[in-house]
């Protein structure tokens, strides 16, 4: 696909709407832009929502509680007070 736009006197481009429809783009989408040779290129930065993610990482063994971190972070505090480093 080919298209042909204009920069304004602000800087500003518009993306052609068969563009647009074509990648799906809407207002307040966000684009990669970067320069290659004499090229510049936008690529669509394609937010995905946080529960799509779950799951991608392995966990290979579950992590400490939250209790078991308080009292940790509770029993560093306490050496740190009684070398005198708080």
């Amino acid at each position: 696909m080919t298209a042909v736009t204009t920069i304004t006197s602000k800087s500003q481009v518009t993306i052609p709407k068969e563009v647009r429809e074509t990648l799906k783009l809407r207002a307040k989408d966000r684009l990669l832009v970067t320069v290659q040779g004499d090229h510049i290129v936008m690529i669509p930065i394609r937010m995905r929502p946080l529960a799509e993610l779950f799951g991608a990482l392995p966990i290979e063994e579950g992590g400490p509680d939250l209790n078991t971190i308080r009292e940790q972070m509770r029993w560093e505090l306490g050496r740190r007070i009684a070398e005198g480093k708080e």
